[in-house]
Formats: structure tokens, sequence, C-alpha cells
């Protein structure tokens, strides 16, 4: 049983490529949700397809579909982008989960990480600011031992709603707007904002398009070279202004700010905020703290070791 696309030669250019065989007729249907999928005539549960789109995204997530780690059926699904507005095949830009620390997407351009979303933090990717501003779409990280799933969900389920990675690397959302019968962009990651690009300020520092230069080192630390660093070349770096000395080193918080990149991360998800300062505090090469979930009060333990980077106001 299987879907084939043949070309006017009849050569399959594609396939499902099952290799289960199914005694019963298979019929191939087009859902309401937009999943295509292949199935048993005899069944119509979602967990007896035995093949659906939606477990091979191309540039759109839509409602219902889930992208990240399918454990069950072995699949890592992410968003490809467009070559170009009018070319379909597949393009430079991808937009995936890192599991590696929290889950977190990166935008990638080939090898090289182009943007961050900052970690899941219980509500939103601390990043994302654009996500929280919107009461009619509810975005939702689901992390256990059978998925780590990332999905989004109008309110109103006569709202169609679309994620689309466009073929210059943007992140947009659109809603369909019935009456004038167009895609409307609800909101869209930025070019002009340099502050949304991957680790743009090096370690230790902050990205902040409000200030001049835009890249600030944090508190504690200054710029190795300060007339450089003013005319905004970064590669000097942020050095201590006082060397830490373990067990004696005190924190200073920060507000407002996207958590560091985590894939190098320490998580301890049983802990909480006042044991998490205990554990950073003893351990000699750790330089930050968090929570892993900001709701209720905080909970989760997250801890850098080393320098981190990748953080903006």
């Amino acid at each position: 049983a299987n879907l084939v696309l043949l070309n006017h030669f009849d050569t399959p250019v594609w396939s499902t490529n099952l290799t289960a065989e199914v005694k019963s007729p298979v019929v191939a249907e087009l859902l309401d949700n937009g999943n295509f999928v292949l199935r048993d005539s005899k069944t119509n549960g979602s967990d007896e397809f035995l093949w659906q789109s939606f477990d091979f995204p191309t540039d759109t997530l839509l409602p219902q579909m889930k992208l990240g780690l399918d454990h069950k059926k072995r699949l890592n699904k992410f968003l490809r982008s467009w070559k170009s507005s009018f070319d379909m095949s597949s393009g430079d830009y991808l937009f995936k989960i890192e599991t590696l620390g929290l889950p977190e997407f990166f935008i990638w351009m080939s090898d090289f990480r182009v943007f961050r979303s900052g970690p899941w933090n219980g509500i939103r990717f601390s990043g994302m600011l654009e996500m929280q501003k919107w009461d009619d779409i509810i975005y939702n990280l689901t992390e256990n031992k059978e998925e780590v799933a990332f999905t989004f969900r109008p309110t109103d389920h006569n709202l169609y709603s679309r994620l689309t990675i466009n073929y210059a690397g943007l992140l947009q959302q659109f809603t369909w707007d019935p009456i004038y019968k167009e895609w409307n962009m609800l909101w869209s990651t930025s070019t002009d904002n340099a502050c949304e690009t991957y680790n743009p300020c090096g370690p230790y520092a902050y990205c902040d398009m409000s200030t001049s230069p835009m890249c600030n080192c944090v508190e504690g630390f200054k710029p190795r070279n300060p007339q450089e660093w003013a005319l905004g070349d970064v590669r000097g770096r942020c050095q201590r202004t006082t060397p830490l000395n373990c067990g004696r080193d005190g924190f200073t918080q920060l507000r407002k700010i996207k958590l560091p990149d985590t894939t190098a991360a320490i998580l301890d998800k049983r802990i909480g905020f006042k044991d998490c300062k205990e554990r950073c505090a003893k351990t000699c090469n750790c330089t930050a703290f968090a929570n892993t979930d900001i709701r209720n009060g905080g909970s989760g333990c997250v801890i850098w070791i080393g320098r981190f980077v990748d953080i903006r106001n």
C-alpha cells in the first residue's frame, strides 16, 4: 500500500515508501485540517494512519500539526523554506528544535545559526516577544517520553492561521481574512533588528537596539578594548572587572532578558530557585542560573557553566 507520484514516463518521482502490508482497501484522504493521509478504509483514528503529510512539514505549520521530535516514529519535524517566492523547491533556511539543554528553536541557514528563539519558559519562547502579544493564538510546547512537540491553535475555531518560514528566513504568522479573502500577517521576525540575529555581541554581553553601541557588557564586566567596542567592534569581548572567588561570589539579576543559549547548560527540573542559586554558587565555573519554568512563581533549574552567549534586552 503506497501512494506513488509518477512522471509522464511512468517513472516514480516520489512515494510514501511504506513496507507494511494492508489486507483491506487503502484510502487517500485530505482531512479538514489540511492533513493528507493514507489510511486503512476500515479505520479512522490518527494513530492508525499508514502515512500522513503532517509528519513531513514543508515551509508551513498549521493548527494540529506538530514540530519537534516524535520518539515513537523517530522523526524530527522541522520547517524548511522555499528557494524563492515562486520556487517551491527546498531553500536554505530551517526552523528546527534543539533539545540539548532546554527546548528552543533555531533558524539555520545551511550550517550557520542565524536566529534563536530562546528556551521555552512554560508560557512562550523567552526571546520571541511576538508570541505573547496575541490573545487569539495559543502556543504550546509538550515535552514527555513520547515527544517534544511545538503546536499552536487559534482560540476561535473559525479563525484560520498558519506559521511559515519564508524564502528569506523570516518566521511569519498569518491569519485568514474571510471578508477580503487574503492572508494578513500577524507578526514576523525581523531583518531590521540586529539583536534578533544569533549572538551578535559575543559572551557576557547583551544586545539592546535602544543603546549605542547596541552591545552592552553585563554588570561586572567591561570591554577589553573600550574604543573598538564603542565603534561597534565586539571582537575584543567583555572581561570580568573582578575575578571570581569561588564560594564568596554574589549574583546580579538581569530582568527582561532573553535567556542565553542552553545547548551546553546543565538542567535539573526537580529543584527550585533557592537550591539552584546554591548549586551555582558552589560550582566554581558556574556563571549564571535561572528557573526553567516561570509559571506559579518559578520552578526548575538551569545553570550555565563558563561563558554564556546570545542574550538581548
